[in-house]
């Protein structure tokens, strides 16, 4: 059959112009006077005559064609061949010159030139070229659907039954009369009453025991009948279903909820024979009909239209279930056209049935004593902010969301140095380009094929990935798979890892909603609250806005098990490594042409445990160089939004248009924290909502002078000492000449020698991959700056399961370095005003790192002294004094000196328009909430709650006190305390001193400081021992010599510690110890005098430093924050007892937000076959026991956390009803500098409403009510004592909250 019949046929035209008869008898003359004599009278549309005359044309030129191959075959004269094909090009004339005779045609192409005929010819061909691409179309279409059809008769839909009543009962009615139609026996069905486990008990598995170890099973099996109802296998479902329902063992794993799922699935296609196979097994399971069940088989009822009788026993069954008929349409999800045809059926049982409408939910009042006065009605003071942006702007911008978003990713220029386009990199790309291509076809075939083999085991009844392969594409997977290809570094990449990101970015598209007509339409409504033209009758918050617009609540998508999610991705990985391949010659030129894997897959170790890596080959690494290809792809919600996000309305609606976001991030799998939040009432969660709605709203805009000066050292060989990576061409080799790898083979080279090479060549690799590691991710900054350079954008947040915000574009956002920071300026500008520029001066004073101690007055006289070298750093930051490369942070002190020199240079400064955000910082917040808890008035005053003249700064005290112990050890011998004269300063301590707060553990806060050591730069790098002593060992700290004599070697000090740079430390070997007989017991000492060694460097000293100081920052905060500890050890272990009750910590904040911590034992998972079996830890939140230590270490910095939060929330809402610009890094707040004082008076005041409130007594009031109160634990030894333990709450001092008030350098 030729491309013309199956074009037409699937066209749906008239009757074919295909001749009958023998092909000699095709091309008559006569056919073509035909076609091309008089115009016959036709009633169709021109259009219409056009096209059946385009396909009048294409029949010929088949005719023709087939004639010519047929002179051809039977060796007929070339003249006459030759005069056929020639009418094949006059066939051609009509659609360039018109409908002309034939003779007059074929006239005209004899005289024509010999390029016309060419012409032709070449048109000829391409037309043909074209049919047959349309044919292969068709008929591939055609082949899959026959397929489809056979392979869904294979599958089994008859049930499979465990009662023999029920079994005897099925076959009968199959057979059964016209008497007995399957309505009747559905409602005599669902009279059966249910034998055996209930749908409750079905659907919720208990705690513990064997129940519990299925929930991950039947997450597994629900997500399987999700996905085949999703991409159109309900038979395919069905049929798992009855396979499943066969075997008593795994009917466990059905719940009541899968059944309805199928049910419903069925009702939706009208199959009633279907729908009762799945009634007959979820009676046959002992389960009870719900009215998800009842709402299923009214409605295909509705659908087929029957008769009443059936329909009005099946509702009063229905009511003796104890089943409201109106729940049927307000508590079942339904579609509007679900709603009519469930309906339809009710009412032919019950014509004056009128649905209730759908319930106005009651005013949800938010009843937290903190929000009553965000949530008061009719309040004259508020003065919400509003866009620069029209409405028109702002619907344009939409528009372009909307296209990103349905795009599902975004390709970006990246700014890596462009090269020149010489003949090699041409060559390169065109290489690439050819590539692809051939893997592209790779691809699908192996697709294709993967999804044959997992329709296979479908088919056999078991869970394979079949419909997850379906949800997308092929063409979206083959897309997905290049660019992880196009990614993939150098080094390679962990299976593992490569596996979950590519599981998760199916799950992630496969949620994409498609309700674009209706949320424009009320996205445009909701731009009218945001717009800068347009007016609302009453100010409200952006999520009442929207909620007032009627807008139906999102559906909930259901997360997938991680071993889903992981076997998905690898399935997929291994099609790219199959699929993907490439000439040998490119590795080798002299080569065969025989094709070798692009990919390939070895085993590395990685902290001490070996993994399987995929990793390209090396010839294609130097084929992407070369071709220096400078595009980078995005998912759509990795990238900052075009658009105002979506307010958040509930736990999972909200921020993107279409892809669905959760207002609480977790680990892929968790289900705990979303449970939680589903089963608080919405009121409770408002505040948290209208806070990240409030963060998301802000607008942002690129700084393109920063970005520019970035730019230009980025392509160049970047600057670490800037923040700016350098390229993989700076990153250290491996070793040569002697030292190289393969010297560990010389039969000359001794064990230590050996195991030195390895050492350096260790850490010249994590060197190298660290390196690639900073420059991928500045790459990534970068390249999204320079896109988004002269647009406005949003930051969309979420929140952890602490409460703390973060933006949900990882790359691109303000909570990275001070490069990230400095990029990033707010779109909406705000004039200085009379205090503006101070702010300005003093935020500028603060970035530099100096006048910590000073005051406000004394920071401004600082920066005025200093405003020729700011103004110098703002003309030539490159070229000139470059006062501001010398500032702690000094990208964003640069920014700030160009906002300064712009705005003292301004005719009118107070005038001036100021988009750059002005930053007030807590002082160590952490502490601060402590102390007020405690009400610890020597603490409040270390971290300024107490007004004073002079700002506190606890880091520098810390780093006194340590000091003064210090100075006493050294005089008491202790060596480590003598090395480090000189060396402790306010960086050394500061970050240990505002983490431990946080949670941090002693060997944590060690290697902290161990890193802050090595940075001094006073420190030597190497050992100052110049000959080792008698034994062969350093005599400075007794490390093995590396080499065989004094004059060649070197010390390998020191001999316990990790190489530099490294994060591991292992305690010092014995001989070392020897050297120092008694350990000196100073303050946290571990060393003791070496009476007899000679004076060390203090770099052979930083692993002992270390430990020293790590002991004597924990004294000093013992000692200063007494309050502190006690409320610490409090918390500590209230979560210890707990976690021995058998769960897991819980918590409310002061805003309402539910807190559970995810610490569970971890449980190996092994997904087998393929490359290689992958092992990796689950915890499933419901079915494991809690982790104890980390559920006890993790309690008292997680509370901090949560209440740090609860105080950026509350003054975020504060400062938007005062119509301020406001965005937070957790306590970093950030404001336009004319309203940096009302920012701070509110961030005191909400301070203070929030410490008001008795919240150790509501934290120990909950616990005890929620692990206490049960009366089947209460004679437990550990509930006892937990009940003691919360009933001891620690004891508040005697601080006044109040003076927090008037504290100026409470937030500064």
């Amino acid at each position: 059959m030729s491309a013309v019949r199956w074009g037409r046929g699937a066209a749906g035209f008239g009757r074919a112009l295909w001749p009958a008869g023998p092909p000699g008898l095709l091309a008559e003359e006569g056919a073509l006077g035909g076609v091309w004599g008089r115009k016959r009278s036709s009633t169709a549309s021109p259009c219409e005559q056009d096209r059946r005359k385009d396909w009048g044309h294409a029949e010929l030129l088949e005719v023709l064609k087939a004639r010519v191959r047929q002179l051809q075959a039977e060796g007929v004269a070339e003249v006459t061949v030759k005069r056929v094909a020639k009418r094949v090009a006059v066939a051609r004339a009509p659609e360039a010159g018109g409908a002309q005779p034939p003779r007059q045609a074929q006239a005209g192409a004899e005289g024509a030139a010999p390029m016309l005929s060419s012409r032709w010819a070449q048109k000829l061909d391409d037309d043909q070229r074209l049919m047959e691409r349309r044919k292969r179309r068709l008929e591939g279409k055609l082949q899959k659907h026959v397929e489809k059809v056979a392979w869904q008769k294979q599958l089994r839909l008859e049930p499979r039954l465990l009662s023999r009543k029920l079994a005897s009962q099925l076959q009968h009615w199959e057979q059964g009369t016209p008497r007995s139609p399957w309505e009747e026996q559905l409602a005599q069905l669902l009279q059966e009453a249910p034998q055996g486990r209930s749908g409750e008990a079905a659907a919720a598995p208990a705690d513990g025991g064997p129940e519990s170890r299925l929930e991950g099973q039947r997450q597994r099996l629900l997500s399987f009948f999700e996905c085949c109802l999703l991409t159109g296998h309900l038979p395919l479902a069905h049929h798992v279903l009855v396979t499943h329902h066969s075997k008593s063992q795994q009917q466990r794993l059905l719940t009541l909820s899968m059944y309805n799922m199928l049910m419903l699935g069925w009702a939706r296609q009208g199959s009633f024979k279907e729908l009762m196979y799945v009634f007959f097994m979820l009676k046959d399971a002992g389960l009870t009909p719900d009215l998800r069940s009842y709402a299923a088989a009214l409605q295909c009822m509705g659908r087929l239209d029957q008769d009443a009788g059936t329909i009005r026993r099946c509702l009063k069954q229905m009511a003796q279930d104890g089943l409201q008929l109106q729940g049927l349409f307000t508590a079942v999800p339904l579609s509007a056209e679900e709603r009519a045809e469930l309906l339809r059926a009710v009412l032919k049982a019950k014509p004056a049935f009128t649905p209730p409408r759908p319930p106005v939910p009651p005013p949800q009042v938010n009843t937290s004593p903190l929000l009553r006065e965000i949530y008061a009605k009719q309040d004259p003071t508020v003065s919400y902010p509003r866009l620069h942006l029209s409405l028109k702007e702002l619907q344009g911008l939409f528009r372009q969301q909307l296209r990103v978003e349905m795009a599902t990713t975004v390709t970006v220029g990246s700014v890596e140095k462009v090269p020149l386009l010489t003949k090699e990199v041409l060559h390169a790309r065109k290489t690439l380009a050819g590539l692809r291509t051939q893997w592209r076809t790779a691809l699908y075939r192996e697709l294709q094929e993967t999804k044959e083999s997992e329709a296979h085991a479908a088919r056999e009844g078991r869970l394979s990935l079949f419909p997850y392969l379906c949800l997308l594409s092929e063409k979206e997977i083959v897309g997905m798979l290049l660019q992880t290809l196009q990614a993939l570094p150098a080094q390679g990449e962990s299976l593992l890892f490569l596996a979950h990101e590519l599981g998760l970015r199916v799950f992630k598209r496969k949620q994409l909603r498609n309700e674009v007509e209706e949320l424009e339409q009320r996205y445009s409504k909701y731009l009218h609250l945001l717009a800068s033209d347009t007016q609302v009758a009453e100010p409200c918050l952006p999520r009442q806005h929207w909620e007032a617009l009627g807008v139906p609540e999102a559906p909930h998508e259901q997360p997938w098990p991680m071993s889903v999610v992981v076997q998905l991705g690898k399935q997929l990985a291994e099609v790219l490594v199959r699929a993907a391949q490439m000439p040998s010659s490119l590795a080798a030129p002299r080569s065969p042409g025989t094709l070798i894997p692009v990919l390939y897959h070895v085993y590395s170790f990685r902290s001490f445990r070996q993994i399987g890596i995929l990793k390209p080959h090396p010839a294609f690494t130097q084929l992407l160089e070369t071709a220096a290809e400078r595009t980078l792809t995005f998912e759509s919600t990795d990238v900052p939004m075009l658009c105002p996000p979506l307010p958040w309305t509930s736990p999972h609606s909200g921020a993107f248009l279409l892809s669905p976001t959760k207002m609480m991030r977790s680990v892929e799998g968790s289900q705990q924290h979303q449970l939680l939040l589903e089963r608080c009432p919405p009121a409770e969660l408002h505040g948290a909502l209208d806070a990240l709605t409030q963060l998301g709203n802000c607008a942002w805009r690129v700084n393109g002078r920063v970005l520019d000066l970035v730019l230009e050292l980025f392509t160049d060989k970047g600057c670490p000492r800037l923040g700016v990576p350098a390229p993989p061409s700076e990153a250290p080799r491996p070793p040569e000449g002697r030292q190289a790898p393969k010297g560990c083979l010389l039969p000359e080279v001794s064990p230590a020698e050996k195991a030195e090479m390895r050492r350096e060549l260790a850490r010249r690799l994590k060197v190298a991959r660290e390196m690639q590691s900073l420059r991928a991710d500045a790459l990534y900054r970068l390249s999204l700056a320079q896109h988004l350079r002269h647009r406005v954008f949003w930051l969309p947040h979420n929140m952890d399961f602490r409460g703390r915000t973060y933006p949900c574009s990882p790359h691109f956002n303000h909570l990275g370095s001070d490069l990230a920071r400095a990029l990033l300026e707010f779109a909406q500008g705000r004039p200085l005003g009379p205090h503006g520029l101070n702010w300005l001066k003093i935020h500028l004073v603060n970035l530099t790192g100096l006048k910590k101690r000073e005051s406000l007055q004394a920071r401004r006289d600082y920066a005025d002294e200093l405003m020729e070298d700011i103004l110098d750093s703002a003309d030539q930051p490159m070229t000139g004094r470059k006062w501001w490369m010398e500032a702690d942070e000094p990208w964003q002190a640069l920014a700030c000196c160009m906002e300064v020199a712009q705005a003292v240079r301004a005719p009118d400064p107070t005038a001036y328009v100021s988009h750059f955000p002005v930053h007030q910082d807590g002082s160590c917040n952490g502490l601060q909430h402590y102390a007020a808890l405690g009400r610890d008035s020597v603490g409040a005053a270390s971290v300024n709650l107490l007004p004073l003249d002079l700002p506190q700064d606890v880091y520098s005290e810390v780093a006194a006190q340590v000091e003064v112990f210090r100075r006493q050890d050294a005089e008491q011998g202790v060596r480590v305390a003598q090395v480090l004269e000189g060396f402790i300063s306010r960086k050394v301590v500061k970050q240990t001193v505002m983490t431990v707060v946080y949670g941090v553990t002693r060997y944590g806060g060690r290697l902290q400081i161990e890193k802050r050591l090595r940075e001094i730069h006073d420190f030597p790098q190497v050992c100052g021992a110049e000959t080792p002593d008698p034994a062969g060992h350093c005599p400075v700290a007794g490390g093995r010599w590396a080499a065989g004599g004094p004059d060649t070697g070197s010390c390998l000090c020191p001999p316990w510690g990790p190489p530099a740079g490294s994060m591991g430390a292992s305690p010092p070997p014995q001989s070392v110890q020897g050297h120092w007989p008694r350990a000196i017991r100073g303050r946290g000492g571990n060393l003791g005098p070496a009476h007899a060694l000679p004076s060390p460097s203090p770099q052979d000293f930083v692993w002992e430093a270390s430990h020293y100081l790590v002991r004597q920052v924990f004294n000093s905060l013992q000692e200063m924050f007494s309050g502190t500890r006690s409320i610490q050890r409090w918390l500590t272990e209230s979560a210890r007892l707990i976690s021995h009750t058998g769960s897991a910590v819980e918590w409310v904040t002061p805003l309402g937000i539910p807190i559970i911590q995810p610490y569970h034992r971890d449980s190996k998972v092994m997904i087998k076959g393929g490359l290689q079996s992958l092992t990796f830890s689950s915890s499933v939140d419901t079915s494991q026991k809690p982790n104890t230590l980390k559920q006890k270490n993790g309690f008292p910095p997680n509370f901090i956390h949560s209440l740090d939060s609860s105080h950026m929330m509350l003054t975020a809402l504060h400062c938007y009803r005062k119509g301020l610009t406001f965005v937070s890094v957790h306590d970093c707040f950030w404001t336009h500098a004319a309203d940096v004082a009302v920012m701070n008076q509110v961030c005191r005041e909400q301070f203070v409403r929030l410490h008001s409130q008795p919240i150790l007594h509501n934290l120990s009031r909950f616990l005890i009510k929620r692990f206490c109160s049960d009366p089947r634990t209460s004679k437990s030894i550990w509930v006892s004592r937990l009940m003691d333990t919360l009933l001891s709450v620690p004891k508040a001092g005697t601080f006044n909250l109040e003076q927090v008030k008037h504290s100026t350098y409470f937030f500064s």
